[in-house]
């Protein structure tokens, strides 16, 4: 049996870049020929998204020779009440007394509950005494791993407050063979509780905050073998950091356009532009730079954080000039050059500021 496993769309609107990663998930589960999707919490971003969205929903989840199977997370805990469809072979895991069997594998699921770490390993020992051990048993649960080093950023914007916190050693001789979790939205994990037993974050598939970088992934694997992160094509975010360098002729703009050129057609960079320039050299004011990199602003750059300063006077400075031809003749290696300089630099821009 082959699963897709993904969690944290937080649908919101119909065609915008999450609603696409729905729809890219669903043609790579054709591709795969997956024979399950499971979503682990977090399908819509508020319960009344899914009120708004159920609709089309019951469109993309039809009509597919898989079945579909969705955890209520913390975000949609509310959306799924009994005489809901979702759509044609969809099943709500909603009530974890209950399990979906599939030849020799078994799911349960943990759905979203204001629980405390003391009461979700109760409700964990108590799966463990219900599972059928002939059998791969899967779990999907939605919730906060307390063991990984993990930000309040790699939740998305979930504030202070702790969900569902769980350990790894939750699961050690429990009888599951994988835990497929939702919640951390940051990228892929996988970590392995038991020999050959594994818990899952795919991360979220389509950049949802701006601490959600690089090309998103789901978990594409066969039951069995150990889980695989699955690039995909989905909006991301990626961040770009440009170090000028005062002793380069290069126009900063154009160090700009090579990035936006090469990057993935569904990405938007957020450029860092920090070091120094000599705008006589390169024949542009840090005002006239800021004006062209604006111009490119849209749905491919934005441009947060311009840190670069132009330090034509330092450059022109007698004693600057005599420390840059001393260092130049010692041939030092590059990085090595590059630390002295900058230093220099540092140093005279603080003597300029007194």
């Amino acid at each position: 049996m082959k699963i897709l496993h993904t969690a944290d769309l937080h649908l919101k609107e119909y065609e915008d870049e999450r609603w696409k990663s729905l729809k890219q998930i669903i043609e790579v589960g054709k591709q795969e020929n997956i024979e399950l999707l499971l979503i682990s919490g977090d399908l819509f971003d508020k319960d009344m998204d899914s009120e708004k969205l159920r609709p089309k929903i019951r469109e993309i989840f039809s009509n597919n020779k898989f079945r579909i199977i969705i955890l209520p997370g913390n975000h949609d805990s509310d959306s799924y009440k009994n005489g809901l469809y979702f759509g044609e072979n969809v099943t709500v895991l909603n009530n974890p007394d209950l399990s979906l069997e599939f030849n020799n594998v078994c799911i349960w699921g943990f759905p979203f509950e204001p629980l405390s770490s003391e009461d979700i390993l109760s409700k964990i020992r108590l799966f463990s005494s219900k599972l059928d051990n002939t059998k791969i048993n899967i779990l999907m649960i939605h919730g906060e791993l307390l063991d990984a080093f993990y930000s309040r950023d790699d939740f998305g914007d979930e504030g202070k407050e702790r969900y569902m916190p769980i350990k790894l050693s939750y699961f050690k001789s429990c009888g599951f063979d994988y835990v497929l979790a939702g919640h951390f939205h940051t990228n892929f994990n996988n970590y392995e509780f038991e020999k050959n037993k594994y818990f899952v974050y795919p991360g979220s598939p389509v950049s949802i905050t701006k601490k959600e970088v690089k090309q998103r992934k789901v978990n594409v694997f066969e039951v069995g073998q150990p889980p695989h992160d699955y690039l995909i094509d989905t909006f991301h975010y990626v961040e770009i950091k440009i170090n000028l360098n005062p002793f380069d002729d290069t126009n900063p703009v154009e160090l700009v356009k090579k990035e936006i050129e090469k990057a993935h057609k569904n990405a938007k960079m957020i450029f860092t532009i920090t070091g120094y320039i000599n705008s006589d050299s390169i024949h542009m004011s840090e005002q006239e730079i800021v004006q062209q990199l604006k111009k490119l602003e849209g749905y491919n750059a934005e441009f947060p954080n311009l840190e670069f300063i132009d330090i034509k006077r330092i450059l022109e400075d007698s004693l600057f000039d005599k420390f840059y031809k001393k260092v130049k003749a010692k041939n030092y290696p590059p990085e090595k050059e590059k630390e002295l300089l900058d230093f220099a630099i540092r140093a005279m821009m603080e003597v300029v500021k007194k």
